[in-house]
């Protein structure tokens, strides 16, 4: 049988019409045209204040002394400037262990959350064999957990379903030039069956369920963490392992995130 095509690596865009004052063209939904890619360019040099990456080295020692033992995962928290992706007005908590409004009902995850998820991505057997390979983020947001997982993974495919987020997220991603970062103006509840199967599905909302798209997205091998609502109605994190047996899942800590929405808006 014959294999569905996947998009290249690293997926391209046609150039901006003349005029357009940027190259990397428009936004599309899922159900068309290939994901945005984001070239690399050298990262910006540290100055003082929240520039500095003394603020981030401290954060990072918080991370590890809470138990996140991945140098990968370290590394990543160090190298992303978390207060590049929050208003100017919360600028000063950008490092705290908080969530934070990025407008529209929806929340930036504490750094504590964002590197337990993207250690527990990298704890999936295919990832242990081969490193982290194609990745597929459920709620892209401000892009900064997309940042992240850039730094740990091959690939990133990452959807947002609210127009303005996602065009912030691009404003916030395009300084980093992250090449193996795309992003997907449409709904996450469908995932991006253009770039299965992934290796890892991470998702930044909770739902009453699973969708059955991801987990037919995801490679046997592959690792799935997200928060879902447990028995009693409160969130929990959940870990699905998808074994060439079926599907197994790890009921972890209890979480607090946004609710996990259908539709593009």
């Amino acid at each position: 049988m014959n294999q569905p095509r996947r998009p290249g690596f690293p997926a391209r865009l046609p150039s901006a019409s003349p005029g357009s004052g940027t190259s990397f063209g428009t936004a599309k939904p899922v159900t068309g045209n290939p994901a945005r890619v984001l070239p690399r360019v050298a990262p910006a040099p540290a100055g003082v204040g929240l520039d500095s990456s003394a603020v981030r080295e401290r954060m990072v020692r918080r991370l590890a002394d809470s138990g996140i033992g991945s140098a990968k995962v370290l590394a990543a928290m160090g190298a992303i400037e978390r207060h590049r992706f929050v208003d100017s007005a919360l600028v000063n908590q950008a490092y705290e262990d908080t969530s934070l409004p990025i407008g529209l009902g929806q929340t930036i995850s504490k750094p504590s959350i964002v590197a337990r998820m993207a250690e527990l991505l990298l704890g999936a057997p295919v990832a242990q064999a081969e490193g982290l390979g194609r990745v597929l983020e459920i709620g892209t947001g401000c892009g900064y957990q997309a940042a992240v997982l850039g730094r740990i993974a091959k690939e990133v495919y990452t959807i947002e379903r609210l127009r303005a987020l996602h065009e912030k997220a691009r404003d916030n991603l395009r300084p980093l030039r992250l090449t193996n970062v795309h992003l997907i103006l449409g709904d996450g509840m469908l995932g991006y069956p253009k770039g299965a199967p992934y290796a890892a599905i991470i998702s930044a909302a909770g739902g009453e369920k699973l969708p059955e798209q991801w987990c037919d997205q995801l490679a046997v091998g592959g690792r799935l963490v997200a928060p879902m609502a447990g028995p009693d109605g409160r969130q929990i994190l959940l870990v699905v392992d998808k074994t060439a047996a079926g599907l197994k899942q790890t009921v972890l800590e209890a979480v607090n995130f946004v609710p996990l929405k259908s539709g593009v808006a």
